[in-house]
């Protein structure tokens, strides 16, 4: 089954808020770390945007991940 952008973009926001929970961290928190707006953090997490290339290195090193690995938190839920 192909999957969209809507399925990918909902993939991303469970992996960022998974990844944001293991690490214990607000997203406020994260926002503030990443240099993003907390708004926008929610928009991603609840799968309402697709994250551009600069929002996931942002977002990954914060949470102790390479943005690879952050790719491959989303990879994983989309099998």
């Amino acid at each position: 089954m192909k999957k969209g952008k809507d399925d990918l973009a909902q993939a991303f926001g469970d992996a960022l808020k998974s990844a944001r929970e293991e690490k214990g961290v607000s997203q406020e928190r994260l926002a503030m770390l990443a240099n993003i707006d907390r708004s926008h953090v929610g928009r991603l997490e609840r799968g309402e945007r697709v994250p551009s290339l600069a929002a996931i290195v942002l977002l990954a090193r914060p949470l102790g991940l390479t943005p690879s690995e952050l790719v491959k938190k989303v990879e994983k839920r989309l099998r």
